[in-house]
């Protein structure tokens, strides 16, 4: 159970680190390019991203909303964790080694936890000032 447990942890910070490079500016290819490059006009992805009504806030509102989420289930996750960890010490009856694996579980998560919420800060505070320009 600690490798599956220990799996999730990597998983859940694999996860952040690759999420991290996405708010790092850059140049964005022009609409024009985004949209000449989907090749299905009639699809519904197509007239999200290159509707008339459409315009850069919406696109960054969009990625905010995908990120937001992504970082609430880390942190939903994190939680179910941290109670399957304490049902884990509970249930461990003095065992040693029960033990050891309920206060690791308990401490990766609480560490994902962390890691979860202040990557969704630096997210929030990147989306902030990039709305200012």
């Amino acid at each position: 159970m600690k490798k599956k447990i220990l799996a999730v942890v990597a998983a859940l910070a694999i996860l952040m680190g690759a999420l991290a490079p996405i708010n790092i500016a850059y140049a964005e290819p022009s609409k024009s390019e985004v949209c000449e490059s989907i090749k299905n006009k009639d699809s519904a992805a197509y007239a999200q991203i290159c509707g008339s009504d459409k315009t850069e806030a919406d696109a960054k509102q969009t990625v905010k909303n995908i990120l937001t989420t992504v970082f609430t289930w880390t942190g939903i996750i994190s939680v179910i964790v941290i109670i399957i960890g304490g049902v884990f010490y509970i249930t461990s009856q003095g065992e040693p080694d029960k033990i050891k694996r309920a206060k690791n579980a308990i401490l990766y998560a609480i560490i994902g936890l962390i890691i979860s919420l202040l990557s969704f800060a630096i997210v929030n505070f990147v989306l902030t000032a990039m709305q200012g320009n």
